[in-house]
C-alpha cells in the first residue's frame, strides 16, 4: 500500500460509519449496521437491518413492498452525489460508478462503488550530486 494511503480497515470503518449516518439523516430512519468490503478498485458495504419508515411499513403490510423498493431506488439516485462524496473522502480516490439495491424481507441495501485509477506518486527529480 502507498504511503500516506488508509489501510482496507481505515477505509471499511470510515465508509461504514459515513453511510450509516448519511443513511440515518437523509431517510429519516437508519439500519442496525454497516458491512464493508473493500476490494481493489471496488467498495461494496451492505448496510444490515434496514428500518422502514412508517409509511413504508404500511405499504409492505398492503403488499406493496415493490412501491417502496422503487422509491428508494429512486431516492439512491438522487443522493449518488452524497454517497460518492462519502466514499472518495475515505478512500482519497474517485467513484466512477455507483449502483445501489435494497431488499425487503430481511430489509437490508447493498451500495457498490467502483473506483478509479490511483493516483500515481509523482516521478522525483533525481538528486544532483555534490562535488566534495
Amino acid at each position: 500500500m502507498p504511503e500516506g494511503e488508509p489501510t482496507t480497515e481505515e477505509v471499511s470503518a470510515q465508509v461504514g460509519e459515513e453511510l450509516l449516518r448519511l443513511h440515518a439523516e437523509t431517510y429519516g430512519k437508519g439500519a442496525q449496521r454497516a458491512q464493508v468490503v473493500v476490494c481493489e478498485d471496488v467498495v461494496y458495504c451492505m448496510l444490515d437491518g434496514l428500518e422502514l419508515l412508517p409509511n413504508e411499513e404500511f405499504m409492505v403490510d398492503a403488499g406493496r413492498g415493490d412501491a417502496v423498493v422503487e422509491l428508494r431506488l429512486t431516492y439512491q439516485q438522487a443522493i449518488e452525489t452524497t454517497f460518492r462524496a462519502a466514499v472518495e473522502r475515505a478512500t482519497g480516490r474517485r467513484v466512477v460508478s455507483f449502483a445501489s439495491i435494497t431488499k425487503l424481507s430481511p430489509n437490508y441495501a447493498v451500495e457498490v462503488f467502483r473506483l478509479g485509477p490511483r493516483k500515481e506518486a509523482p516521478l522525483q527529480e533525481p538528486v544532483a550530486d555534490e562535488d566534495p
